[in-house]
């Protein structure tokens, strides 16, 4: 017989004499550590397998040593994050992107230039790029950290409530650990899977020590966390019972305590960043398009240079300015995964038509595709001739297109400047933002109800929990305790509950275990929550040690819920002005201003177009008096001035872009790494927005073209 099975052997003999003295351990826990690497490959996204995969293949081709001073910070990036990347091969990487980037742009400069174009725009784009992303690229792993930091700590509170509430009854650092892991969910499960990990295969010599290592690298970014869990490794060495639970109130109380003073502070000092980013990122740059249509003329700005700027370097810029505002931002309760984890909602991120599940994804395509196509109509029309007689002047003057000589004695087709072309070209961004709306609606708006009935009933769990407590320690067994306390909260969804897992004792005679994790008819499958989950499991391991030991627990769990919500709600008192500022922005203010802007800017170039119109028709015609008149139009050629076709686009979507980039970090600032939270938000802002953006658009831009062709007319009547 080996020393496996010997244990094996006396451990079921102690369990038989004393029932609850060995803590049974399911299978899926044994394999918790066991399965690191198969579940850190299952946790990270594609995206990063493609990083990892891609610094990789650049340090086998050219192997580049990152600058010294980074050198230390880029690996602890790399082990937080758990990325299977070295600090050379992510610098090999950043430096193969920006030399190709260069070597490409050289190329298509050289290209143009032996065709004899003028265009230099696109080679100074891509050599300049090649040279600023190096710098950027090879601290990508930093930004990954830091997204995995606050994606981790927004878990830390939640997780020692559950060693806490673990070791209240069993003393065990190592299970406790497991059983956090188990329940606290991703990216703060597979830190703990690491930890036992590296006791397994000998890297440290016990949990305490692997633990410690592992709490280094959050002395720096969440203090109260690691006081929080040396506390609790302090309890062990605790004789006394009193003073050793006293040990495990206090961890959990230096963890709420520290979470609440440093969102106090973070309260005060986000308020000045945001502030900024909205002058500065969004306010400052649309009433700065004003003056883009008679600037541009003079200095020959094209509109893809504008697309440039407004799509590109300043979304980038703001929402680079966005991820280190939320960097900063503390711990506090992390967001639900089971709701992704359990096979009954599988389908519940998907379309359903008829009796079948689809991918929402091909109905947002294809409502993208269609917008683009009828959106891109008058440019489709002009190819085809569509200012030619043969499809009638009417057609030709409602899309704007018309032939210009240059002052090299060319003809060029300019445009398109008519109305109907630009109130077409309203629906690209309002069909792109309402394809993304559909998509990130779909996804999240049936698992969002459930997610609020069960944010419903945590906060209510608290008071069943202490009632439930009660009834079990005056004698009552677990069984009925459960049909009392659903008799008495009645018409709650912790009444809801509890009369499900009553029902499920009563009707189909299954055990307390079973009424509560049955994978067919189990009361949690329709009240998804991981802090559920985890007091029902502690209930039921408790169980098995007396009712008393089941009544401590329930009612200490009960305390710390409670405590727990009083401090969340304090959070989102201190983030409420914030929050608010952020969702005027959003759904209103910048949807105004950029209306706004977009008719000021289309009335522009709608009076320079008729002025030049009717300058040219009155010196065919002879007439006198047009000479100042003529000298100012000069200087704005039909040919340069913006089309405002092209000129809306880049507003429609510099909207479309800003609203995405603020409705996230609006949610960060609010709940953290939420993904659920931010689809169902992005569904909603990206929809409201673009409507009202299309309809502020469209009534500024059918006013201001009147009034433009009024001020026509009084010239043509002069």
């Amino acid at each position: 017989m080996n020393e496996k099975e010997i244990i094996e052997k006396y451990k079921k003999r102690l369990e038989e004499q004393i029932p609850g003295s060995v803590l049974e351990t399911p299978t899926s826990d044994e394999e918790f550590s066991k399965e690191y690497s198969v579940f850190r490959d299952e946790l990270l996204s594609e995206e990063h397998t493609f990083y990892e995969k891609a610094c990789a293949w650049s340090e086998s081709i050219i192997k580049i040593a990152p600058k010294e001073k980074d050198l230390d910070k880029l690996q602890k990036s790399i082990e937080i994050a758990h990325l299977g990347v070295t600090p050379q091969g992510a610098a090999s990487f950043a430096s193969f992107v920006g030399f190709s980037m260069l070597i490409l742009g050289i190329l298509v400069g050289g290209l143009f230039f032996a065709i004899g174009s003028p265009i230099i725009f696109l080679p100074m784009v891509l050599i300049l790029g090649g040279v600023f992303i190096i710098g950027p690229l090879t601290k990508y792993p930093n930004r990954i950290a830091n997204r995995w930091r606050l994606e981790a700590s927004n878990q830390m509170v939640m997780c020692v409530l559950y060693v806490v509430m673990y070791m209240r009854h069993t003393s065990n650092l190592e299970n406790a650990i497991r059983f956090a892991g188990k329940y606290i969910g991703a990216p703060l499960s597979l830190d703990f899977r690491k930890v036992l990990w590296d006791v397994e295969v000998g890297t440290f010599s016990n949990i305490q020590n692997s633990l410690d290592f592992y709490l280094e690298s959050w002395r720096g970014y969440n203090l109260e966390f690691v006081e929080s869990f040396h506390l609790i490794e302090s309890s062990l060495y605790e004789s006394d019972n009193k003073r050793r639970i006293s040990l495990l109130d206090k961890a959990l109380e230096v963890m709420l305590e520290g979470t609440y003073e440093k969102m106090l502070h973070y309260a005060h000092y986000v308020k000045a960043p945001i502030t900024i980013l909205h002058m500065l990122g969004i306010i400052l740059p649309i009433l700065g398009l004003i003056i883009i249509p008679l600037l541009g003329t003079l200095l020959g700005v094209k509109w893809y240079h504008l697309a440039l700027v407004y799509n590109i370097i300043l979304p980038i810029g703001v929402f680079y300015i966005g991820t280190n505002i939320l960097a900063q931002r503390p711990s506090g309760q992390g967001s639900m995964n089971i709701l992704r984890e359990n096979p009954k909602y599988k389908d519940y991120r998907k379309l359903k038509l008829g009796e079948q599940y689809v991918d929402p994804k091909g109905v947002a395509f294809v409502i993208i595709f269609l917008v683009i196509l009828i959106s891109s109509l008058p440019l489709i029309l002009n190819l085809i001739g569509a200012p030619d007689i043969s499809l009638g002047d009417r057609l030709g003057d409602f899309m704007g297109f018309r032939e210009v000589t240059r002052a090299d004695g060319t003809v060029v087709t300019a445009g398109p400047f008519g109305l109907g072309a630009t109130l077409l070209s309203l629906l690209l961004p309002l069909g792109v933002a309402l394809g993304l709306s559909f998509y990130y609606k779909t996804v999240s708006k049936r698992l969002i109800v459930i997610r609020e009935e069960a944010v419903k009933l945590e906060k209510e769990f608290a008071s069943s929990l202490f009632q439930l407590g009660n009834r079990i320690g005056e004698g009552i067994p677990v069984e009925v305790a459960f049909q009392r306390v659903a008799q008495n909260m009645k018409g709650t969804p912790t009444g809801a509950f509890f009369s499900l897992v009553n029902l499920n004792i009563r009707k189909l005679g299954m055990s307390v275990k079973d009424a509560v994790f049955n994978s067919k008819n189990g009361a949690i499958l329709s009240f998804p929550s991981s802090l559920i989950v985890s007091t029902m499991q502690i209930l039921i391991e408790a169980a098995r040690k007396g009712t008393e030991v089941v009544s401590n627990a329930l009612i200490s769990i009960s305390n710390y819920v409670k405590n727990i919500n009083n401090v969340n709600e304090r959070l989102k008192d201190l983030l409420a002005d914030i929050l608010s500022s952020m969702t005027s922005q959003i759904k209103f203010l910048t949807p105004v201003i950029a209306g706004v802007v977009v008719g000021i800017g289309t009335m522009i170039t709608t009076v320079i177009g008729l002025l030049d119109r009717r300058l040219a028709l009155a010196g065919a015609q002879g007439s006198e008096g047009i000479g100042d008149l003529g000298s100012f139009l000069t200087l704005f050629p039909a040919d340069k001035i913006m089309p405002p076709y092209f000129f809306q686009l880049v507003v429609g979507f510099y909207v479309v872009e800003i609203v995405f980039i603020l409705t996230i970090l609006a949610n960060g600032i609010e709940n953290g790494v939420d993904e659920l939270r931010k689809e169902n938000r992005l569904g909603n802002n990206l929809y409201k927005s673009s409507v009202f953006y299309f309809i502020v658009a469209l009534v500024f831009i059918m006013a201001f073209h009147f009034l433009a062709t009024m001020i026509e007319g009084n010239i043509g009547g002069i």
